[in-house]
């Protein structure tokens, strides 16, 4: 039997500490180095739910980073993370197998920037959010009905509920409820609509709801904001005068089509079709933005009576209906000279072809 002298054994404690540290840095580095899922660009990973370590390397396999598998499952194993919390996660500089981890065990996901858009629809907006959200667009489109939980409790129908949805963009987080997000869209609207202008809406014979049906027309009416006071008071105008407000707008609401209207739409019946009924429709037709409503509350004092779109987009307005006739021969003859062009090339292109 071989007995260590003194020296054998201290060269042997040398040896297993030194193979020890160098498991112990190989270890350290691999689950605490920094480039241990690399992004070369920022990047999210979306957890629909709780997840194993297996489906969160799934996630990372549908992204754009490098990492290796075998060692985030190995790391983490090693840490204790076996179980990983819905939500959105961005990665936007590598990152070690430790940080990623523990971020995502505990759930301390990224906030996701939201963004309303102005002049929608209930079902536009819907799938808007459902493609931001994780909570589904049908979701959101029941919240907007007169029967859902928020309408209900805020007293309003679902499409003064939807008039409310203020356009920007908010900070929400991704997993949040599709009542929650309304709820904070609301929230803003209150301050930043309601309490910064109380005094303008006190003062004003129109009331809060009849403001934002205005305001939706103006919004789908203005292509160009500066236009929007000039416009709210034309239609303000054509309302204290007890005419026919004939909002080209409401028209195309009816029908549920963006397009140009013709003669005989003017006479189709609904409820929203304001060249068939006295005053305001009885909701706004799309979500006004912020400058939408302002042009309502400050809009431009003139005569104007009456206006006709030109090619550029903007609108003519004009104090009579002669005038008004002028200018919407100069438009049609615009429009026809249009399709006169169109027709050419189309015919120019068939004879190409052939």
């Amino acid at each position: 039997m071989h007995h260590f002298s003194l020296r054998e054994l201290l060269y042997l404690t040398l040896l297993f500490g030194f193979i020890f540290f160098l498991v112990f840095i190989s270890r350290y580095t691999r689950l605490h180095g920094e480039n241990a899922i690399i992004a070369e660009a920022p990047v999210e990973v979306l957890l629909y739910e709780r997840t194993d370590i297996e489906g969160l390397a799934d996630a990372l396999d549908e992204i754009e980073v490098s990492f290796d598998r075998g060692q985030l499952i190995w790391a983490g194993n090693i840490l204790g993370w076996r179980s990983f919390r819905p939500g959105r996660y961005e990665i936007n500089e590598n990152r070690s197998f430790s940080d990623f981890l523990s971020v995502v065990a505990r759930g301390m996901q990224d906030p996701a920037r939201v963004t309303i858009l102005p002049g929608t629809d209930v079902a536009r907006l819907s799938r808007n959010l459902g493609n931001q959200m994780r909570a589904d667009s049908t979701d959101f489109h029941n919240i907007f009905t007169d029967s859902s939980t928020v309408a209900l409790e805020f007293e309003l129908t679902g499409e003064e509920l939807f008039a409310r949805m203020l356009p920007n963009t908010y900070e929400v987080f991704w997993t949040a409820s599709a009542d929650g997000l309304v709820r904070r869209v609301l929230r803003e609207f209150d301050r930043l609509v309601i309490q910064r202008y109380q005094a303008e809406f006190e003062t004003n014979s129109l009331s809060l709801n009849e403001v934002l049906i205005l305001a939706s027309i103006v919004e789908w009416e203005a292509r160009f904001s500066d236009e929007k006071p000039r416009i709210s008071g034309l239609y303000l105008n054509r309302l204290n005068r007890n005419m026919m407000l004939q909002a080209d707008p409401t028209v195309a609401y009816a029908l549920g089509e963006r397009r140009r209207l013709l003669f005989e739409d003017y006479r189709f019946e609904h409820p929203y079709n304001t060249y068939l009924i006295q005053g305001l429709p009885p909701g706004p037709i799309t979500n006004p933005d912020l400058s939408s409503i302002l042009s309502v509350l400050h809009p431009e004092e003139h005569d104007y009576l009456f206006m006709v779109a030109t090619p550029e987009g903007t609108h003519h307005f004009s104090r009579t209906f002669q005038e008004h006739r002028e200018a919407s021969e100069v438009w049609r003859r615009w429009i026809r000279e249009q399709h006169r062009i169109r027709d050419e090339r189309e015919r120019a292109n068939t004879e190409a072809g052939n």
